[in-house]
């Protein structure tokens, strides 16, 4: 059983859903980032996603953005995101890691290669943002190789019919883009949320996160209502606007803990 799989089949058996917070690889520099990733599991991550900075991040908004250039100027790569899993791995092999970014990276490394050695390096599952469905080939085959879910972005407007194509082959659980747009700008209310799980939930098995304006643990706590785990990006890199490094771990895992625990209550 995956990592991801088990840390799903664990929080349902507590009857509760997963808080799967996002942090940005390289931001604002390599030792930060890793810090951020091992506070958020010390502090209530259930899964972590891992921004892979890239230079024209087409989904992302002005917050995540930013993230990605302080990354690239801190001298952020592939290779060097992957050095960063390792050292996490170092004192963690519980926590899920999931690889969010684009193709571009991939090809250029070699999906080859970059499967295998994501999947060494202790990386779970990967969210290609800009891979269309009809050339999944170009990854799926290799993760599937080296054991890595292969998480798919689902739309409010993904329509009934195209359902099943969009999820084929994929496994982990379902990214729910719960708004039409880019990250953080805005969020989805309960009567979409209402509207739309139960019809994901028809054409899969696997657990839906829910993604793209999840701000507050109370928004949290409406997901959870919905759905199997809640996506925090936008309102935890915003904390690493200040100056005071220390203090942005402490509020990055004091904002982790309370969404956490927002999304127990409401399960």
């Amino acid at each position: 059983m995956s990592r991801i799989k088990g840390t799903f089949a664990a929080l349902r058996a507590e009857g509760r859903a997963a808080l799967i917070p996002f942090v940005e690889a390289f931001d604002p520099d390599r030792a930060t980032s890793l810090a951020l990733l091992t506070g958020m599991a010390e502090h209530g991550a259930d899964i972590i996603e891992i921004g892979v900075p890239f230079t024209d991040p087409m989904a992302d908004g002005p917050i995540i953005q930013a993230a990605g250039r302080r990354a690239l100027n801190a001298g952020a790569t592939l290779h060097g995101v992957l050095g960063i899993v390792r050292d996490f791995r170092k004192g963690n092999d519980k926590t899920p890691l999931v690889l969010m970014g684009y193709l571009n990276p991939i090809l250029s490394y070699g999906v080859a290669e970059f499967t295998r050695d994501a999947a060494l390096a202790g990386v779970d599952g990967l969210i290609v943002v800009d891979l269309p469905t009809e050339e999944a080939d170009l990854l799926l085959p290799d993760a599937a190789t080296h054991g890595l879910d292969f998480i798919r972005l689902i739309a409010p407007t993904t329509s009934d019919e195209r359902l099943p194509k969009v999820l084929a082959g994929s496994s982990g659980f379902v990214y729910y883009v719960s708004i039409t747009g880019i990250t953080g700008t805005r969020t989805a209310s309960a009567e979409d949320l209402a509207r739309d799980i139960p019809r994901i939930r028809r054409a899969t098995d696997l657990p839906i996160a829910v993604g793209f304006g999840v701000r507050t643990p109370e928004q949290a706590a409406t997901v959870a209502k919905y759905a199997d785990a809640a996506i925090v990006a936008s309102a935890l890199i915003e904390k690493l606007t200040l100056s005071d490094v220390a203090a942005v771990l402490g509020d990055v895992a004091a904002l982790a803990n309370g969404i956490r625990h927002a999304v127990k209550v409401a399960a």
